[in-house]
């Protein structure tokens, strides 16, 4: 049965992620440092944008010469020419540009606004990519956490979508490791006694919501610990999260 209870505790006060940080080595060092005992079933969610400082995915935009149709859209819309062509280049394929908005999907699969480039908490003339695997990249910082702690943990590493129909943006999780991504009802009977055909929870995804509402998008929060998760359904990842385009009703 799900715990009835679930903490989410934020991780603030670590520095500024540089290329080549040890992200894993930086969060145990700041836990110990505020005397916080990491307990098995823990889960770390991070901000994707720390993940992609650490990997090096920030790009100066002095570097980048952009292109006759970045340079219309940017015209039209007031953006930064150079912020466009990046998004161009990081799209697999545009799905919607109107209003200057630019809805795309990433060669990762994921549908969202601007590719998932960001020039926001980042130096100026500077704009951070999403990772290049936030599976892997999630992967890789739970088997770090876990030698470091020596117990069982999982990694989400989430960034903010917009999402259709809805005001206000929420996180998703961009990579999961050591916990399941869906929670499937599907067979089950609800309490009335029927069965379940259609029920799939997002379980990533609602962990990874709950975590910013400590973590926030000014606070420099980019780490926070859920505790009382207790999955029923097998281990997953991010891309689980993924729609098959052929299963998609809305492209």
């Amino acid at each position: 049965m799900p715990a009835s209870t679930i903490q989410i505790i934020p991780v603030p006060g670590l520095p500024e992620i540089r290329p080549g940080d040890d992200i894993a080595g930086l969060i145990a060092n700041h836990l110990r440092q505020l005397d916080f005992v990491v307990a098995a079933g823990d889960v770390f969610v991070v901000a994707q944008k720390i993940v992609s400082k650490a990997e090096g995915r920030v790009v100066s935009l002095n570097d980048i010469v952009p292109s006759q149709r970045a340079k219309d859209w940017a015209d039209k819309w007031a953006k930064d020419a150079r912020v466009i062509e990046l998004v161009l280049r990081e799209s697999k394929t545009i799905l919607r540009m109107e209003r200057g908005i630019i809805v795309s999907e990433t060669k990762h699969g994921f549908i969202c606004a601007n590719a998932g480039v960001d020039a926001s908490n980042t130096a100026r003339n500077t704009a951070v990519l999403l990772p290049e695997n936030p599976d892997q990249s999630a992967q890789a910082l739970q088997d770090a956490l876990e030698r470091i702690f020596d117990v069982r943990l999982g990694v989400i590493i989430s960034d903010t979508f917009g999402r259709a129909w809805r005001e206000g943006l929420i996180n998703v999780a961009l990579g999961v490791a050591g916990l399941p991504a869906l929670t499937d009802y599907r067979g089950q009977r609800d309490g009335d006694g029927k069965l379940l055909t259609a029920t799939v929870i997002g379980a990533a995804d609602e962990l990874a919501s709950a975590a910013e509402l400590v973590m926030g998008k000014a606070d420099r929060v980019p780490v926070a610990i859920i505790r009382g998760f207790a999955p029923a359904a097998p281990q997953g990842t991010g891309r689980d999260l993924i729609r098959p385009k052929e299963l998609d009703l809305f492209r």
